[in-house]
């Protein structure tokens, strides 16, 4: 009797580890298969990380968008999607400065200047949303005067889909749309500080 409810005891522990295990792998599996975000290196020929961002690519200057380009995006990746926003702006939400997405899966980089239209000719196919004033596609820094420098978080992200979306499109949509569908993202932030 003794060493039958030992053998049970035994038994259900053995169960248990083998379910633990079984979590454990799980787990691994799910974050070699990208279900954690891997990290895509973003980088411009303009600034670097952490640094100024010309005046040329903001609202007192030419007020066009900066080259970008990426790396180490996972080879599943249908397509990506990027926005720069400012955290530092005087209100509860970070502005928003840009919103561009559906930029197809072959697509390493933008170059500088993309046109503010809801479907920019250069690169095809990508479609820009609304940033904050609220206008389409790109509109450069520029803080209150005096509020110090201000610091502009480019992201990029990597989808396993491709968004059936529209033009025109707020971040928080954008993001809804996104939500259980980014495998790997990576940012370049730039400063800027209005005089």
């Amino acid at each position: 009797m003794f060493t039958l409810r030992v053998n049970w005891l035994a038994a259900i522990v053995a169960g248990l580890m083998a379910a633990c295990c079984g979590c454990e792998r799980s787990v691994s599996d799910r974050a070699r298969k990208g279900a954690v975000p891997m990290s895509i290196v973003l980088t411009s020929q303009a600034f670097a990380d952490g640094q100024p961002i010309p005046v040329k690519y903001t609202g007192e200057g030419d007020d066009i968008s900066p080259p970008l380009h990426w790396d180490g995006a996972p080879a599943e990746t249908e397509e990506f999607v990027l926005i720069c926003d400012d955290p530092d702006a005087p209100r509860e939400e970070p502005w928003v400065h840009w919103v561009i997405y559906k930029i197809h899966a072959n697509i390493d980089s933008l170059p500088e200047g993309v046109k503010p239209s809801p479907r920019p000719p250069v690169p095809a196919g990508m479609l820009q949303g609304l940033n904050s004033w609220p206008k389409v596609g790109y509109g450069g820094p520029m803080p209150p005067k005096g509020h110090g420098p201000h610091r502009y978080f480019f992201k990029i992200y990597a989808l396993d889909t491709e968004l059936d979306i529209e033009p025109e499109l707020t971040k928080e949509a954008l993001l809804e749309a996104m939500q259980g569908h980014i495998i790997a993202e990576g940012q370049l932030m730039g400063t800027y500080e209005r005089k």
